[in-house]
């Protein structure tokens, strides 16, 4: 029964699929989908202000020595990734359509996680420092990386047709409250430190805003005409393959490198795991609010299966460090 029970969603994996089922029998439309667009324009922007100003500098400076570390982590990120999703778009259309590869694909130029990147390497006895500034860095260079690669990759054109357009919407809305949140964490920080909880519901609250609304979007063009059952089993296959290959790739390239064993936990947890919370929010940023529904169910399955996994494998780490204890102060191995 344990083994099952790990096996269940995560409570906001279940608020995702209880927002797309809503979206489904009652999306907006008319009058309101202007409103919701709006509001979902608002909580996007409240949601990277609250990430930057969660963001600690002395975590930064804590791990920022690891240069070797944190450039393997963003080549995993940002060449590894895209490269396995390009691939993706190479199957034949009658394998795998279009609007699946081109979901792959976005999901494959997106940033690594930060909360979950951080706990599964703390559980595994990894160098949790490192990793805050690691994960830190690769959302902070996602908000200008993933916007090129999506037009270069993609042809994002943003909502108002052109790429260069696209680049600045989300400096806009993602980038400039980001930096405004994190240049006030000096007035707000502690305040936003003693309410993390508080600013997790917000967190999470703005994302099921963007998922209903982009799906209301997709379902009012015919989502699930589009979407079949063998569609959603090819996701999850292309998902826990690329998943697959990055930790196992992750793993090798670590040790290959020469890599202590925290670092290399640090290196896997954070180079193989991508961002709903900045995914999500992109999308609808980079792309007409019609494609985005489709386009983030690849990343919406990703989600769910990078935490399950990880979950093992941290565990999985933890138990191999309890047999064979490390030193606690784990430093990075020279080359």
């Amino acid at each position: 029964m344990s083994k099952l029970a790990r096996l269940r969603p995560d409570n906001f994996t279940l608020a995702l699929l209880c927002t797309v089922a809503l979206a489904t029998m009652l999306p907006c439309r008319g009058w309101a989908q202007p409103v919701f667009e709006t509001l979902t324009t608002c909580a996007i922007a409240l949601l990277f202000f609250l990430h930057g100003a969660k963001l600690s500098r002395e975590a930064i400076v804590q791990g920022i020595g690891h240069w070797r570390l944190h450039l393997a982590v963003l080549a995993s990120t940002f060449l590894l990734f895209p490269a396995m999703g390009l691939l993706t778009r190479l199957a034949p259309p009658e394998v795998v359509k279009p609007a699946i590869g081109a979901g792959v694909l976005y999901l494959c130029l997106l940033p690594s996680t930060v909360q979950s990147s951080i706990a599964f390497t703390s559980i595994a006895g990894g160098n949790v420092p490192a990793a805050v500034c690691s994960a830190s860095a690769s959302n902070l260079i996602g908000i200008f990386l993933t916007p090129v690669l999506a037009a270069l990759l993609m042809g994002a054109h943003g909502r108002s047709g052109n790429e260069v357009a696209a680049v600045e919407g989300v400096a806009l809305q993602l980038l400039v409250p980001f930096v405004a949140g994190h240049l006030s964490r000096p007035l707000i920080g502690r305040w936003v430190d003693r309410h993390k909880a508080m600013l997790g519901v917000v967190d999470r609250g703005s994302i099921l805003m963007v998922v209903y609304t982009a799906f209301s979007a997709a379902v009012v063009q015919g989502l699930w005409r589009r979407l079949s059952g063998e569609d959603l089993l090819m996701v999850l296959l292309l998902d826990g393959v690329v998943l697959g290959a990055a930790l196992a790739l992750t793993t090798w390239a670590a040790r290959l490198l020469g890599f202590n064993r925290a670092d290399e936990i640090t290196i896997v947890f954070c180079g193989s795991k991508k961002s709903l919370a900045s995914g999500v929010p992109m999308a609808g940023v980079l792309f007409p609010a019609a494609q985005v529904g489709l386009l983030i169910v690849p990343l919406m399955i990703f989600h769910q299966i990078q935490l399950m996994v990880c979950a093992v494998l941290a565990r999985r780490y933890a138990a191999r460090a309890a047999a064979a204890p490390m030193p606690q102060v784990a430093k990075q191995a020279s080359a």
